[in-house]
This record gives C-alpha cells, structure tokens and sequence, in this order.
C-alpha cells in the first residue's frame, strides 16, 4: 500500500509518499481501505512538534486522525462491522506513528461508525474531528437548548459551520460571525449573518436584544472581547480558539455515541459537513499548504482514488 509519512518534525516539505506493508491487526481492529483522510490544522501542528512532550513519536509518522472508507478485514473480536461496510471515524492513538494519509489503516473497533449512504466519501472524511468538537462544545458543554440564541464566531469554518448546524438542530437561533464572501452559505444553514469588525457587536444586539444565551469562539483573533457587550446576563461560553477567564476550552474527544448521533444528523438531514478542496494522497504536502494559508471554504480531504495529473 502506498502511505504518507514525515521522518522528522516540521512542514510539509517533510511528507514523502512510500510503499509500506499493510498495518498489523489486533483482535479488536479493524482495516479500512481509506476512501478519503481530512487534512485538519491539528495535524499541520503536531507535525511542527507541538505535541511532541505530550506523545511518544514513533518514526516514520503517517499523518492524519479523521478517516473515511471501507471495511476490509476484521479482527477475530469485532462483530460490528463485516467486510464491504462503509464507516468513518475519528482514529487519534495514544502515540504519533500509524494515521490516515494512507490507502490503509488499521483501527480499534470502536473508533468507527457507519458512514450515511448519503455521505460522498469527501464529506464523510471531513466530519469526524470537526463534528466531534461542534457536537462536544454546542451540546455537551454549552448544553444548547430549543428557544436559546447561540452566537458563533467564525461560523462558516470548519468547525464553525457544524457548530451551527448542530445548534440549529438543537432549536436554537444561530448569529454567525463571518466573512460577507460567506454570509449567503451561513443564511442557507439558518443562521443569521453578521460581519467582522467594529459593528458586529451592535448588530447582533440588535438581532438578540436580551442578549445571546452562549457563545461558542471558532474564529479567535479578540472575538470574545465583545462578550459583555452582546451576552445574557448567565452567558455560556466555550472556545477553541481564544482563552478567556469566563470560557471553557473545549478539546475533541472520542465518543463513539457523539460519532453515532452526528452520523444520524447527517441521515436526518440537518448536518452537513462542507468540503473546501480535494487532493490526491501524492499532494499531501499541497494540501496541507492550502489548510496552513487559510484559504480553504471548508476541510481539505485526501481521496487515495484520485489521481494526480501525470499518474
């Protein structure tokens, strides 16, 4: 099989494409052909040695956590999946060596759900971390109910965009910061537009006059220093971008319940994850430079199928 992989730290000029041996099964794993790998900014980081004091690193390393593709083989214990299922997840290992940037990839069972039918493999690849964090810090820490007004910085992103469909399916009113190139896809989510800069506070007081119920910060850059200006008076805050003394960091983690419902989300109609660029596996190293520069309208997915020009 073929794999990307980085033998030291740093950008994408250290991304190679090699042949490799199929990864070795447990028990309890199973091995997906990889029909799409999202290119998250978290790999980019982790690639610069951001986490390299919190996780042993094993080299060479494969890139990438979030995976989308077929079901191969299974280990002796799994009765979850059979050969042929379509499945996505969320693969992040205790330790930096095997990922997704591969046209294979051995994973703990539970790991995995079953991908949407409705699903092109793309989006399927571009929910897992994304969708796990939305889903985490709308529903879970920010406990979003029917009736609230969520506001959302940076909310046609990649995480944004789920947070606000995942709260409008909550029930709740979604002011979205972002971008005017963007507002017309945030108003055809639901949400309500409102531009960055120095009138942003005053009109979303004028969209929410008692003040929105939450805050969730996907956008960063001194957001939340317009929090009193535009919050209820028992505002919940949570980020993944800017700290704050009144917010609470929200970090992604594995839930294979939180994958299950974002899946029935997506089958129910109400979530979409949206797709900025697609790459073969041997332009990793593009991919990344896109996601590094920002320019991307959604997640970057490595399709192994796709064939560069010249291959």
């Amino acid at each position: 099989m073929k794999r990307v992989v980085y033998r030291a730290f740093g950008g994408p000029e250290q991304l190679v494409i090699e042949e490799a041996p199929l990864p070795r099964m447990a028990q309890d794993s199973v091995l997906v052909r990889v029909r799409g790998a999202a290119v998250n900014p978290a790999d980019i980081a982790i690639q610069h040695g951001v986490m390299k004091d919190q996780m042993d690193t094993f080299f060479p390393v494969t890139p990438g956590w979030d995976v989308a593709g077929t079901v191969e083989a299974i280990g002796a214990g799994v009765s979850e999946f059979v050969p042929g299922d379509e499945v996505l997840g969320y693969t992040r290992q205790a330790v930096l060596h095997q990922g997704t940037y591969a046209e294979m990839v051995a994973t703990p069972v539970g790991t995995l759900v079953h991908k949407p039918r409705s699903m092109t493999w793309a989006e399927a690849a571009a929910l897992p971390l994304g969708g796990l964090t939305a889903y985490q810090a709308i529903v879970h820490t920010l406990r979003v109910r029917k009736g609230e007004s969520v506001l959302i910085h940076g909310a046609s992103g990649g995480v944004g965009s789920l947070a606000s469909q995942i709260a409008i399916a909550q029930g709740a009113r979604v002011i979205g910061t972002a971008s005017a190139s963007n507002h017309a896809y945030l108003a055809s989510l639901g949400a309500d537009p409102v531009a960055y800069g120095e009138h942003a506070a005053g009109r979303i007081r004028e969209l929410a006059p008692a003040g929105v119920d939450a805050i969730f910060d996907a956008a960063g850059h001194g957001s939340l220093q317009m929090t009193g200006a535009v919050a209820a008076p028992q505002v919940r805050v949570a980020t993944i971008a800017d700290s704050a003394p009144h917010a609470t960091t929200v970090y992604a983690r594995l839930d294979a319940g939180d994958l299950e419902a974002l899946a029935a989300l997506v089958a129910g109609g109400k979530l979409k994850p949206r797709v900025g660029a697609t790459f073969p596996l041997s332009q990793a190293a593009a991919a990344q430079r896109l996601v590094a520069a920002g320019s991307a309208r959604g997640r970057v997915v490595l399709l192994p199928s796709l064939a560069a020009p010249g291959e």
